[in-house]
């Protein structure tokens, strides 16, 4: 499992795991019983504190996205995925506010962002007749 993490994310960074991994499972990148790392393992992946990536855990644990099996580690839930509509509508909600923020402290405009995407967008369709 790989997550990428950015401090001028303008989201707190167990904000950023949260969002990753409904991600990860709504895409169906993690399967239902499919094992999270370990606590310790993946905060040193990612070079944090252990206690952010606990924070993380247990917000999807009470999201029902998670179940911790005593003594034997993090799962994804039975029923996790696909998400809900409206949980993925939020998961990409919320990346677009951090889009925006940074947007904005670049001092890129509304309609140039738009533009942007738009350009980036045709760059990953794929080429008719392939």
């Amino acid at each position: 499992m790989q997550l990428h993490l950015s401090p001028r994310d303008g989201l707190p960074i167990y904000r950023q795991i949260v969002n990753q991994i409904k991600y990860l499972v709504a895409a169906g990148r993690l399967a239902p019983g499919e094992e999270l790392p370990p606590i310790r393992a993946l905060a040193q992946q990612l070079v944090i504190n252990p206690n952010t990536v606990a924070r993380a855990y247990l917000e999807l644990e009470q999201a029902g996205l998670v179940a911790k099996r005593h003594g034997s580690g993090t799962y994804i839930s039975d029923g996790a995925s696909p998400l809900r509509r409206a949980e993925r509508v939020k998961v990409l909600g919320e990346r677009i506010d951090a889009l925006l923020a940074e947007a904005g402290h670049l001092e890129v405009g509304l309609e140039e962002l738009f533009n942007l995407m738009r350009q980036r967008f045709k760059t990953m369709q794929p080429e008719e007749g392939k």
